[in-house]
């Protein structure tokens, strides 16, 4: 994890990216390499990254390979996958080694993820003893779980030492350790005992045992953990890092907030993509081939499709009703729509709050009837404002029974649609399943079903027909 004090709009990064990204493609087109590589030397390695992502594929390599082998191993951890992929295979089989070794063994699991098994073999085989071990460490916990995302490099005492023999340990371990800001205190089996932070280390005398400094009351995951559960710890209690332990209590690794980052904007993504009732894959969607786009969209469509099919037998059951008061057609665009976004409305706040868990304390039961009573408010204030623009409609021609009916029926299809829109992510997860996706596409199509439903029976009992 690397810090850097320097702050930089989003406007200011993209634009130095581009500029970048300009000159350092002009340059290695007129075969200028010793300029590109001056060029680079000021520039952030997460900044480099991407300024070589969006160089054409055949100067791709060429750019890297005018790093300097520190600054090299930094850039590469900020490659996309492909892109590191795609110089794994343009490389000399020394030059991958000396790469990937130094990379963070965290990252280095998470490259091996998306590279084809018989070449993380072949690496595997050539790194050191030390770093394959860390890997393979890694590899051997499942996917989405602390065991996985945590890093082996970070700092341990004894409770024994004082601050100033911990000082001189961490000056000996900081090249090698992703992790400072925490000296972990464990015992003679390697037990966690305690944690001192870097700042108390400054503000204690030196000759300060560690024992008369250390929290106790360490908050620690297990190798076991889910990563959403790490997340939610690290951001709740404000940590840079949480330490990793195994079954009996031994410590084993460490995970820190800038991977945290990373999980927390795979988690959002995955769940804006569920609530449009899109599975989300771990490749980039715009880099997606069309084919397995559509294939992948393709299921859900069917079904609502099969499904709306029910709305449009109702519509065409009520051809005497339509054909003696053709203006009630002319609505029906407006509730269901209007009913679709308040449930839509409804589920994603609902949604959201299972999943950061700020729903606990209102409760399932809670949740539902203050949406209930929301939805309700809504209605009347819709059902008023659609009443009066049925009424003035000059199709309408006056007729208050059907702005009435209009009126009345939006402000049962809101209390409805909310009321939906809150219970189905409850009973979707109480079944087992996935809120998130299975909850949008659900209620766009059962309140397209109701409302229409609802509206032709009221229209028939104001109409009298």
């Amino acid at each position: 994890m690397n810090g850097n004090p320097g702050v930089v709009s989003n406007n200011s990064r993209h634009e130095l990216r581009q500029l970048v990204r300009s000159q350092l493609h002009l340059l290695l087109a007129q075969n200028n390499l010793e300029g590109a590589k001056t060029l680079l030397i000021p520039v952030q390695p997460v900044d480099i990254a991407e300024a070589i992502e969006d160089l054409p594929e055949s100067e791709q390599a060429i750019a890297f390979r005018l790093l300097d082998k520190d600054k090299a191993i930094e850039v590469y951890e900020h490659l996309d996958s492909k892109v590191q992929q795609a110089l794994i295979e343009d490389f000399k089989r020394q030059d991958v080694i000396d790469i990937v070794d130094k990379m963070s063994p965290d990252d280095r699991a998470r490259l091996f993820d998306e590279l084809p098994a018989a070449v993380v073999a072949r690496i595997l085989s050539q790194l050191s003893p030390e770093e394959r071990q860390a890997t393979n460490l890694l590899l051997g916990y499942e996917e989405g779980t602390a065991g996985r995302i945590m890093t082996p490099e970070y700092i341990c005492v004894r409770e024994t030492l004082t601050i100033a023999e911990t000082l001189t340990k961490i000056r000996s371990c900081a090249r090698t350790s992703e992790l400072i800001y925490y000296v972990y205190v464990v015992d003679d089996t390697r037990k966690l005992q305690g944690v001192v932070s870097f700042r108390d280390l400054i503000m204690n005398d030196k000759k300060t045992v560690i024992r008369e400094i250390m929290k106790r009351d360490v908050v620690y995951v297990y190798t076991s953990t889910d990563q959403e559960e790490v997340a939610k710890l690290i951001k709740r209690y404000d940590f840079f890092a949480i330490p990793v332990v195994d079954r009996e209590k031994r410590i084993v690794g460490v995970v820190t907030v800038d991977d945290i980052i990373d999980i927390l904007e795979e988690e959002t993504t995955e769940d804006i993509y569920k609530l449009s009732g899109l599975q989300s894959e771990e490749e980039d969607y715009f880099e997606t081939n069309l084919f397995t786009i559509a294939r992948r969209r393709v299921g859900w469509l069917l079904i609502l499709l099969l499904t709306n099919s029910i709305t449009g037998s109702i519509i065409g059951a009520q051809e005497t009703l339509l054909s003696q008061h053709a203006i009630l057609a002319a609505f029906m665009p407006l509730l269901a729509d209007t009913g679709g976004n308040v449930g839509a409305q409804s589920s994603t706040v609902v949604i959201r709050g299972i999943s950061t868990d700020e729903i606990r304390d209102l409760g399932a039961a809670g949740a539902i009837v203050k949406e209930t009573l929301a939805g309700l408010i809504l209605g009347i204030l819709l059902g008023v404002v659609a009443m009066i623009w049925a009424y003035l409609l000059p199709n309408n021609r006056g007729n208050i029974l059907i702005a009435f009916t209009v009126g009345l029926t939006l402000t049962l299809i809101c209390t409805l649609a909310s009321t939906a829109g809150a219970l189905l992510p409850f009973l979707f997860r109480r079944f087992g399943l996935d809120p998130a996706l299975m909850s949008g596409p659900f209620i766009t199509t059962a309140v397209d079903v109701v409302s229409i439903f609802v509206y032709f029976n009221i229209a028939k009992a104001m109409l009298g027909i």
